[in-house]
């Protein structure tokens, strides 16, 4: 019961977040802004839209393709279609509870292919390790070449001193997290320092395995295309159309760190884009017209393809199922 409660409140709780995001947003814009917004969505350039969907696609399949190299490290060779199937479902399961779709993948897999779930499932993981290395490495290299900008932005909403004080109280956070760690024996501690030692093991088993250099690529493959389907769609506005590099990357970190606050980053990702775009001088109407233009799409696309994905799973299994 306690677990069912659990997953109730894990599924409501980033919903009502993200509707409460939408409605202060909406308040906050003026009734011409609203129009704008709304004009700027209706005349937008759907081609570059379907474009950004195509490149999606291919993230898709990357990913899928990718998974293939780890289960053959075990010993599994799956079908390729099951893959990228189950790779749809997740993206699909992961607009409800955030992060469930890796826990959908293996049972899929499991199902389908009867790959034991505890293995399917650390492969997903070890897949998560490389994904989030490779993020941190974006947002290091974003944010040391916008310093300056970012340090000015942060000034002008938080006073100085306060920025101060703020860094001061993270760092002694910090060091008594650092101490926590090397010296106690609380049973959370021991639980994390064993979680993490299983990460460390998904990282080796990438390094170890035969297809290493094909996994990296399809890795790197993988965000090049998210940044790609991101990057197209500003062309879809006239007034985005022209926007510098640096700006469409710091408006894609943005967003991708905002999907995990609400369901599939319902109403934080437009919110996230509208506040990066603004530090570069773009009006608040023209980035939430963007930031809604990308996540309306992406999001169909994303229940399409798993609610398709979903039907054909069981006919093209059927003597699995």
């Amino acid at each position: 019961m306690k677990t069912k409660h659990s997953k109730i409140i894990s599924l409501i709780v980033p919903f009502f977040i993200g509707i409460g995001i939408i409605y202060y947003q909406y308040t906050t814009l003026s009734d011409d802004q609203v129009i704008n917004i709304k004009n700027s969505i209706l005349k937008a350039d759907y081609f570059y839209v379907l474009l950004s969907l195509l490149i999606a696609v291919v993230g898709f399949w990357s990913r899928a393709y990718r998974w293939k190299f780890a289960l053959a490290h075990l010993g599994y060779q799956p079908k390729f279609a099951n893959n990228f199937m189950t790779v749809c479902v997740s993206y699909l399961v992961n607009l409800t509870v955030p992060r469930s779709g890796e826990i959908s993948r293996a049972a899929l897999l499991k199902k389908y292919e009867n790959i034991p779930f505890d293995k399917a499932f650390g492969t997903v993981i070890a897949e998560r390790i490389v994904d989030m290395v490779l993020v941190l490495g974006f947002i290091g290299i974003s944010f040391l070449l916008q310093f300056d900008k970012l340090a000015s932005f942060l000034q002008d909403k938080i006073p100085f001193q306060n920025l101060i004080i703020l860094l001061g109280i993270g760092l002694f956070l910090f060091l008594i997290f650092i101490l926590i760690w090397l010296y106690a024996e609380w049973k959370i501690v021991l639980k994390l320092k064993q979680k993490l030692s299983g990460l460390l093991e998904g990282i080796m088993s990438v390094i170890k395995m035969e297809h290493k250099w094909a996994y990296l690529f399809h890795s790197f493959l993988i965000w090049f295309s998210y940044l790609a389907m991101f990057y197209v769609v500003i062309f879809a506005l006239p007034e985005t159309e022209n926007m510098p590099f640096i700006t469409v990357l710091m408006g894609f970190i943005f967003g991708t760190l905002a999907v995990g606050f609400t369901n599939g980053g319902l109403g934080a990702y437009p919110v996230a884009i509208a506040m990066i775009f603004s530090i570069y001088g773009i009006s608040e109407d023209v980035s939430v017209a963007f930031g809604w233009l990308i996540w309306t799409s992406q999001t169909l696309l994303t229940i399409i393809l798993g609610l398709i994905s979903y039907i054909l799973l069981p006919v093209f299994n059927k003597n699995k199922a």
